[in-house]
Parts: C-alpha cells; sequence; structure tokens
C-alpha cells in the first residue's frame, strides 16, 4: 500500500509569505493562539508548531519569507530544513498575502514556489488572504473581476482555491471553512499528502537519523522500562509503557528532523566555499612573496575562510533561536517517570 494513502494522525501545513507578517498572522490563526508575536515579519530557521484546527491535529511549518534578503546557501539550506519538518510530505501549502498590500510582483510567488517544492506543488496550493474585519466571498469576487488583475491571476495559478482569514488570531470563526477547503483540495488529488523525490530524501534522511539516536539511547530507555515494569503491572503495565514508547519516538523524531545529514551537508557546503574562496584570496596576496607566500597563504587564508563559513552558518543559526522563542526541549525518560506519568483510563 502506497504510505501516501495511510491515515495520519496530523495534518501538516506548510505556509509560505512573500514578505512582511502575514503568513506568522496565519499560523496564529490556525493554532488559535499566538505563536508569533505580533510584531515578528521573519524568522531566519524553518520551525514547526503543532496544535488543533476544527477539532483536526495540524502541525504548521513556517520558514523564511520569499524575498528575505538571505544567501543562496541559507535559503537552500532553510527550503531542506522545512521539507524535513514536514516530511513525508505536506497535505497542503498556503501562500499568504495581505489583502491591502498584494501587487502586480506578487504573481511571481507561485512560480517561486515551485520551483522550491516541484514542478506538481502547486495541486496542494492555496492563496491565502490576510484582512482586517469582515470580508464575504461575494465582496472578493466582485473586487476581482472588477479591479485587482493580479490577484485574479494569482488565485488561478493555484487551481481558484483561495480563503480570506481574519488577521486576529482570537476569531476563529472560519477555521472549519479553511479545513474544508483544504479537505477537498486532498480529495480532488486522490487523497495523498504531497511528495517527490527531494521528499523522500528528507524522509530517508529523518528516518536514519532517529535510528541513529534511538541507538544512542538504547541503555537509557531499557533503564527507563525497567523502572515502569518495577512500577506497574498488568494493564496498567502495558498502558504506560506504550504511553513512553510513544513520547520517546515522538521526541527522537523532532530531533532528527531539526538536525540530519541531509541538513549538515548544506553546513558543510557552507564551509567548504568559505574555505576554497580564502584560499584563493590567500593565494593572490601570498604570489606576492613569490611562489613560497603563495602555498603559506593559501593554506592559512584557505583555513581561515573555511572557518568563516562554517561560524557564519553556525552564528545565524544561533540568531535565529533569539528571533522567535523555541519551544524548550526536555528529557522524556527523567521526566516521564518521575514528574508527570499519566494515569491510565478508569
Amino acid at each position: 500500500m502506497d504510505r501516501r494513502h495511510a491515515p495520519d494522525p496530523e495534518l501538516r501545513i506548510v505556509v509560505l509569505g512573500g514578505i512582511g507578517p502575514s503568513q506568522f498572522q496565519l499560523t496564529n490563526a490556525l493554532l488559535g493562539r499566538e505563536e508569533f508575536a505580533t510584531d515578528v515579519c521573519s524568522i531566519l530557521a524553518s520551525k514547526k508548531s503543532l496544535g488543533e484546527l476544527a477539532g483536526r491535529r495540524v502541525a504548521v511549518i513556517n520558514g523564511p519569507n520569499i524575498y528575505e534578503d538571505l544567501s543562496k546557501a541559507k535559503k537552500k539550506t532553510e527550503v531542506k530544513r522545512s521539507k524535513c519538518l514536514s516530511c513525508p510530505g505536506p497535505h497542503a501549502l498556503l501562500i499568504v498575502f495581505d489583502l491591502e498590500r498584494i501587487s502586480p510582483n506578487d504573481i511571481k510567488v507561485p512560480s517561486l514556489v515551485m520551483k522550491s517544492f516541484g514542478d506538481d506543488c502547486l495541486n496542494y496550493c492555496m492563496v491565502l488572504l490576510a484582512y482586517d474585519g469582515d470580508l464575504d466571498g461575494t465582496a472578493l469576487d466582485d473586487r476581482m473581476l472588477r479591479m485587482d488583475w493580479h490577484l485574479r491571476e494569482l488565485v488561478e495559478q493555484c487551481g481558484g482555491r483561495y480563503h480570506v482569514f481574519n488577521k486576529n488570531w482570537r476569531d476563529r470563526s472560519k477555521g472549519r471553512e479553511l479545513l474544508q477547503k483544504m479537505e477537498r483540495m486532498l480529495s480532488s488529488v486522490g487523497g495523498h499528502f504531497y511528495s517527490n523525490r527531494s521528499y523522500q530524501t528528507a524522509e530517508e534522511s529523518v528516518r536514519r537519523e532517529q535510528g541513529k539516536l534511538q541507538k544512542k539511547k538504547k541503555a537509557e530507555m531499557e533503564r527507563a522500562r525497567k523502572e515502569l515494569e518495577n512500577q506497574y503491572s498488568g494493564e496498567e503495565l502495558r498502558w504506560q509503557m506504550n504511553a513512553y514508547n510513544t513520547s520517546m519516538e515522538t521526541e527522537l523524531r523532532a530531533k532528527a528532523e531539526k538536525d540530519n545529514g541531509w541538513l549538515r551537508t548544506s553546513r558543510a557546503v557552507g564551509t567548504g566555499l568559505g574555505f576554497a574562496m580564502g584560499a584563493v584570496m590567500g593565494m593572490l596576496v601570498g604570489a606576492i612573496e613569490g611562489p613560497g607566500g603563495v602555498v603559506v597563504g593559501g593554506v592559512v587564508a584557505g583555513t581561515v575562510g573555511g572557518a568563516a563559513g562554517g561560524a557564519a552558518q553556525i552564528a545565524l543559526e544561533h540568531l535565529e533561536d533569539r528571533m522567535v522563542p523555541q519551544a524548550m526541549m526536555f528529557n522524556f525518560n527523567s521526566v516521564f517517570i518521575n514528574r508527570f506519568y499519566m494515569d491510565p483510563p478508569q
């Protein structure tokens, strides 16, 4: 059976914005909470947030805005990171615009999304329009027909699919309507999530990393299970053991999505480019001192350049944590057993 047709416990939604705060306003609206502060207009690293929309579990993935002023290497890394966070593949890609600031230049956004996520991704795309107050569908249709040809063109590129949402995340009156639109979109493509070769590579890398992490924690996990066996028995033990195994699998999967071999290759490329550029500059400068200076200058400057390339990538990754508060990480073994184990259902 094709894994894409298997039931999914959650709806994976990739949210994409061109510029400004619109994509973060949408995430707040989807989750019904202030995941992003109202003054957040950009982030440097892709981020995954979990919650519920109209009773359905959702995983919402945000990344840097499409027009964010980032290096080509950093943009490529963040596209890969968003794929790891949404693998094995998203059920919907929501492209967000501010209805009052949309411009003819935004017509290019769907093609840029397609360039990053693959030729067929537009079958899973929907235009989301941020708006202050209420705007019914008739008024928007009239506006598109009479004035905003570029808005009409945008919507047509995404199969005529669009949805207007209130910038005030506390207003969730249209949440069920949006969920139904996404479900209809999924039905139109056979009911399975989006995937391509790039997403398959992401999923394979995440699974490999998860396996490595599990091996490292094997002894720790065995000790935790033995503690459970000492505390419980029978049906209660089975329930607590299942809950523990699920929590550990979730923790390791989350870590593997954030850091794995596929993502680390991007950082290695950044370091390599820095080394190469530094080496070239060093050799040019060293040439002034003759053949010996070329060798020494190339080695020294190349090493410095490589370190700088790697350090810049690491610095960016540390800076992104300051821009948007990240979820606190904790150890499930100690927390689960000693403090937060759940009572079995009565």
